[in-house]
């Protein structure tokens, strides 16, 4: 049976070259970068030629990149070590209602701790007005927690705009850029940002690794304590190999990275387009325009988006009902729910979501077969 995987949001695979560059450092680069000899030298050499390359991604310094486990660990690190920092200030934050369980579940549990934190509500777009972020600052406000795009929809949010406000009132500002970094170049500086946080399986590195950026060390407290491992900041003997494959991918997907997200955002309206002109109750949410190159979100009337997820995946196609978060549970979207989606619409929505390796030749099977489908599941 042909595989065709329109799931690029949830995980990407890891690219060959990859692979290839983290294969020393399992088998005879295998030192732990703190040791004091060769193999210890050459790792740390790794980790730091690593560090070098994805500061110039960012165009940054290397001193303000330090390595986690993932996007969520980077998230935490953001909201509870701002929390830590401002713990005895009656801290603020001001974040969305559709950012992702990284970042909703720690503003919420730094509520619990005491915080106050603002929820900003977004358009039928998914996108939220800069002027209700700013309307929202307070005197106590430590921290503004914004995606650069949306997991579930593909939004991008006006990020330099946000940016701009939270310096004009000295106020850090945070942006989850997990699913955005793979098809957008990233200015942290042009941008105004002063966290960021990424993940190496979004950018075709493997899992159990990613990326925090911290302008300024200062602002936040460490979460997890032990040795003096990156820059003080996140403790732990570090991941070599995920490490080394997490630059070889930003290497790769920076050399072409204007041309693939032309590509794939000629696809993405191809099969949008098909959709929406041949598929009767369908409708797209999210923006049109401001939208991740590889992303798609559809609605469907008179089905239920896990049962088409069953039965494309019976055909080869594997799709989603939304974020791989929450992909084992049947409730309504609460970012469909912000968007002001109703609950029998969002029970009807997929998420397909391409990436470098999708051709035109799965995009066309991919519309016979959604077609299929859904007469199939609305004649049942």
């Amino acid at each position: 049976m042909k595989r065709i995987y329109f799931d690029y949001a949830a995980t990407t695979p890891v690219l060959p070259e990859v692979v290839d560059s983290m294969n020393p450092y399992f088998t005879s680069e295998y030192g732990n970068a703190s040791s004091f000899h060769e193999f210890g030298f050459r790792a740390r050499k790794a980790i730091e030629d690593s560090r070098e390359i994805v500061s110039k991604f960012l165009d940054t310094n290397p001193e303000s990149i330090v390595f986690t486990s993932g996007g969520t660990e980077s998230d935490n690190l953001a909201i509870f070590g701002t929390f830590l920092k401002n713990r005895d200030k009656n801290p603020h934050f001001i974040t969305t209602s559709i950012e992702h369980p990284a970042v909703l579940n720690s503003c919420q549990f730094v509520e619990e701790l005491g915080a106050d934190v603002t929820y900003l509500p977004v358009s039928t777009e998914g996108l939220v007005d800069p002027l209700a972020v700013e309307a929202a600052i307070t005197d106590q406000t430590v921290l503004i927690s914004i995606m650069y795009a949306n997991n579930e929809i593909g939004t991008v949010q006006p990020v330099k705009e946000i940016g701009q406000i939270a310096t004009s009132h000295d106020i850090p500002f945070h942006t989850d850029a997990v699913q955005a970094m793979s098809s957008i170049s990233i200015d942290v500086h042009a941008n105004c940002i002063n966290l960021l946080s990424a993940s190496g399986h979004k950018l075709y590195a493997p899992k159990g690794v990613g990326i925090f950026f911290i302008q300024d060390s200062s602002t936040i407290l460490p979460i997890m304590h032990g040795g003096p491992h990156e820059h003080g900041i996140r403790p732990s003997t570090e991941n070599v190999p995920g490490i080394v494959g997490l630059a070889t991918a930003i290497e790769i997907i920076s050399s072409d990275m204007d041309r693939e997200a032309t590509r794939e955002t000629e696809l993405r309206d191809y099969i949008i387009d098909h959709v929406l002109a041949e598929i009767e109750g369908s409708s797209l949410n999210g923006s049109r325009t401001e939208r991740l190159p590889g992303n798609m979100n559809f609605s469907f009337e008179g089905i239920l988006g896990y049962d088409l997820v069953l039965v494309l995946d019976r055909e080869g196609i594997a799709v989603s009902t939304g974020s791989a978060c929450h992909s084992t549970s049947q409730k309504p979207s609460q970012v469909l729910h912000a968007l002001g989606v109703c609950d029998a619409l969002a029970l009807g929505t997929i998420r397909a979501s391409i990436g470098r390796q999708t051709t035109q030749e799965e995009a066309d099977y991919f519309l016979e077969k959604l077609q299929d489908a859904i007469k199939e599941l609305r004649a049942t």
